[in-house]
């Protein structure tokens, strides 16, 4: 008995390619160096019973139409922005995500950009590193301390409930901003809600977890961050059109706050020219969820919900009109 054929769009961990070998028959096989063209995208969605893809495929109407196989677009992220799932529900094409297992991976991430960007850590490694630093001084590379600080959080769903959790450690005042309101359940001492532009205006660190719609593009621009403290410090491990990079730019520059640390970015794999030459900058290549573990537990969800749909069951993380949004 065959097995279904499945489209891949990229390189996956091995103990998920092992997996995947196994039940299904592969359109390609994907490279660790290759981004797929919108050819390649075009000739695996033509042939596949189930797509495997990421957040940097767009997966639109016109592709789907050319998918007359396919049953779902598995999509490796908990975000599906790519996606048009609206086209896919109309198809009959089922889509999915893997939510909740990256959210602690993403959450550590965020704190270690924000400690990276208040304590200069980035800038102290490059030091050392070059050979040319003097020995300690009393107001050598001075940073800013976190605990006791107010953290900001705009978007309170899993992750950012997350970042907020580990705030308690550093006796950390938590404002935040969130579409819904939380259930007492998930509420921690400490943690004050409040509008938006109060969440911009008091805060010391600013951190950001919404999905990417039309409402949360360019969400922090130009207004929202010449309202910041002069001392705060952004964090986007979110979405990066969220973030205006040419109106970030130009804060940086002027001192109008004073740092920022970013995984994300608005133009994927470009970013805003001039933002790699800001020292009060820390720059990562997308790495929210790059954990050993949490990488290969994406991949097997995404394999849960292809065999759930290929075999008439409903998967685990269905999305569309009745699902979780991404920052839930």
């Amino acid at each position: 008995m065959s097995h279904p054929l499945l489209y891949l769009t990229r390189l996956l961990p091995e103990p998920v390619m092992t997996a995947l070998r196994k039940r299904y028959t592969l359109v390609s096989e994907p490279a660790e160096d290759h981004l797929p063209t919108d050819e390649d995208r075009r000739k695996g969605f033509a042939q596949a019973d189930a797509v495997i893809c990421t957040l940097t495929d767009p997966v639109t109407d016109a592709l789907l139409a050319t998918a007359p196989r396919l049953k779902i677009v598995a999509n490796y992220a908990v975000g599906y922005n790519n996606i048009d799932v609206a086209a896919a529900t109309r198809r009959g094409i089922m889509v999915t995500n893997t939510p909740d297992v990256l959210t602690n991976a993403t959450a550590d991430l965020t704190w270690a950009l924000m400690l990276a960007v208040a304590r200069r850590v980035v800038e102290g490694d490059r030091w050392i590193r070059s050979g040319s630093w003097p020995g300690w001084a009393p107001t050598q590379m001075l940073g800013t301390d976190v605990s006791g600080r107010t953290l900001g959080i705009i978007g309170m769903g899993r992750i950012g409930r997350a970042v907020a959790r580990r705030a308690a450690g550093f006796d950390m005042r938590v404002l935040y901003t969130s579409r819904h309101r939380l259930p007492h359940s998930v509420l921690y001492a400490g943690w004050e809600q409040a509008s938006l532009q109060k969440v911009i205006e008091r805060s010391d660190f600013l951190s950001l977890h919404v999905p990417l719609t039309e409402s949360t593009r360019h969400l922090i621009g130009a207004q929202e961050l010449a309202a910041m403290k002069p001392t705060a410090i952004l964090l986007n491990t979110a979405r990066g059109p969220v973030v205006d990079e040419a109106a970030l730019l130009g804060a940086l520059q002027q001192g109008t706050i004073a740092g920022a640390g970013l995984d994300v970015y608005e133009r994927e794999p470009k970013i805003q020219a001039g933002l790699e030459q800001l020292s009060n900058v820390v720059l990562l290549p997308h790495l929210g969820s790059a954990t050993q573990e949490t990488r290969i537990k994406m991949g097997l969800i995404c394999l849960e919900n292809i065999e759930a749909v290929l075999a008439g069951k409903a998967p685990l993380n269905p999305v569309g009109q009745h699902s979780r949004s991404a920052d839930d």
